[in-house]
C-alpha cells in the first residue's frame, strides 16, 4: 500500500517535476497521488450510460487524460490541480465513449425525432400508435418513414454479456442465452412439413410425387422438373394441374376431418 504524502511532499514531487518532466518516477507518484480521481469520475460517468460499457475502459481512457493534465498543469496560476484536472479526466472518458459509440449521430437524431413522435401520438389517441399516425405527425410519406424507422433502429444496442436474471446454479442467465437463433428451423416446423408431405403424396406415383416435392419444397421450376424427369415443361404443367385438382377434391371430402 502506497505511503499518503502530506502537502507539503506532494508540492515537492509537483516541483521536481516541473523541473524535469521527463522523470516518469516522479510523474508515476503524482499519477498514483490522484488515481483516485480517476476512479471516482469513472464511477459517476459510468453509472449513468446503460449496460455492455466497461468501467475499465472509462478508467483507461481518464488514467490518459490525467497524464495529460499531470504534463499541461501551470503551478504559478494557483489553481488547485484537482479542479484543473478533473475536465481534463472527464473530457478523456467522453472521448473515449464516442469512439466506442457505433451509431452515427445523424442516426441517433433520427431516433429521437421517430420516439417524440410516437410519445406526442400516443398522448393524442391514447393507445400506441400505427406507423402511419406516427408517419403522419413527422409528416413524412409511409415509404420514407419506413426508411427513417430502418435506420434508427441501427441505435438499439444490447451486450450480449448482459444478465438476464439470476439463477439457483452458479451461472447466470445472459441475453446470449435467451436470443432466438434466427437461422435455427423450428423442429415443430420440420414435423409439420413432413406430416404434410406425406399427406399431399399419398396415392400419387412416382413422377407425381417428385413433380410436387419438387415444385414445392425444393422450388423448381416446371422446365427445371421436366429436365430432372425427362419430361417436356408443358407435360410437367399438365401433370402438376391435374395432381392438385385431385388433391383438392380429396381434400374438400375430408373437410369434417380438419373442422
Amino acid at each position: 500500500m502506497a505511503t499518503k504524502l502530506s502537502p507539503e511532499e506532494i508540492q515537492e514531487i509537483w516541483e521536481a517535476y516541473k523541473k524535469d518532466q521527463t522523470n516518469q518516477r516522479l510523474r508515476n507518484r503524482l499519477i498514483e497521488r490522484y488515481l483516485p480521481l480517476v476512479r471516482y469520475n469513472a464511477e459517476r460517468v459510468w453509472a449513468k450510460l446503460p449496460e455492455g460499457v466497461d468501467m475499465n475502459d472509462l478508467m483507461s481512457a481518464g488514467v490518459f487524460g490525467l497524464m495529460d493534465a499531470i504534463d499541461a498543469f501551470d503551478m504559478s496560476r494557483g489553481v488547485k490541480f484537482e479542479t484543473y484536472c478533473v475536465p481534463r479526466i472527464r473530457g478523456a472518458m467522453l472521448d473515449e465513449l464516442r469512439t466506442m459509440d457505433w451509431v452515427p449521430r445523424l442516426v441517433r437524431s433520427k431516433a429521437s425525432k421517430l420516439e417524440a413522435a410516437r410519445k406526442a401520438v400516443e398522448a393524442e389517441v391514447g393507445r400506441p400508435p400505427t406507423d402511419r399516425e406516427i408517419a403522419k405527425k413527422l409528416e413524412l410519406p409511409l415509404e420514407e418513414f419506413d426508411k427513417m424507422k430502418t435506420e434508427a433502429s441501427a441505435v438499439n444496442l444490447v451486450s450480449l454479456n448482459k444478465k438476464w436474471y439470476e439463477t439457483d446454479s452458479y451461472k447466470d442467465v445472459r441475453e446470449v442465452d435467451i436470443l432466438e437463433d434466427g437461422k435455427g428451423e423450428d423442429p415443430t416446423n420440420g414435423i409439420q412439413k413432413r406430416d404434410i408431405m406425406k399427406l399431399v403424396t399419398k396415392g400419387l406415383n412416382r413422377n407425381e410425387r417428385l413433380i410436387m416435392i419438387l415444385y414445392y419444397y425444393e422450388e423448381l421450376t416446371m422446365k427445371e422438373i421436366g429436365t430432372t424427369l425427362g419430361l417436356s415443361e408443358s407435360r410437367v404443367s399438365q401433370m402438376h394441374s391435374s395432381i392438385v385438382n385431385r388433391l383438392k377434391d380429396q381434400l374438400r371430402q375430408r373437410r369434417p376431418e380438419f373442422a
